[in-house]
């Protein structure tokens, strides 16, 4: 039996976190312009419910982005994404869209 060589992973976790650094950033500046909106204060009751909304969303997605890019960090072949991280992301980045659209509205 031949042993299997260890894969090398090369620069693809460092490219994978600064995506994932990257795209907090952009959903960071996507919850600052609902702020704003706010403080523009021609907001309705339920466009006000969609901010407070979308600032949970922004928490829930940071803390799933904060966990995947420190994994990367640390080992040099991190573990899969499991897929109910994968599904955290993908909710919060529908549910982000789903509240700018009712705040614009």
């Amino acid at each position: 039996m031949t042993a299997v060589p260890e894969r090398d992973p090369g620069l693809q976790p460092e490219r994978t976190r600064l995506a994932w650094r990257r795209t907090t950033l952009a959903y960071t500046v996507a919850a600052v312009l609902a702020a704003r909106q706010v403080a523009g204060g021609d907001l309705s009751a339920a466009g006000l419910v969609a901010v407070a909304l979308s600032a949970l969303v922004w928490l829930g997605f940071l803390w799933v982005a904060h966990r995947r890019v420190r994994e990367l960090g640390v080992r040099p072949r991190p573990r899969a994404l499991s897929a109910g991280a994968a599904l955290a992301a993908v909710a919060c980045t529908v549910a982000l869209a789903g509240f700018a659209v009712a705040m614009v509205v």
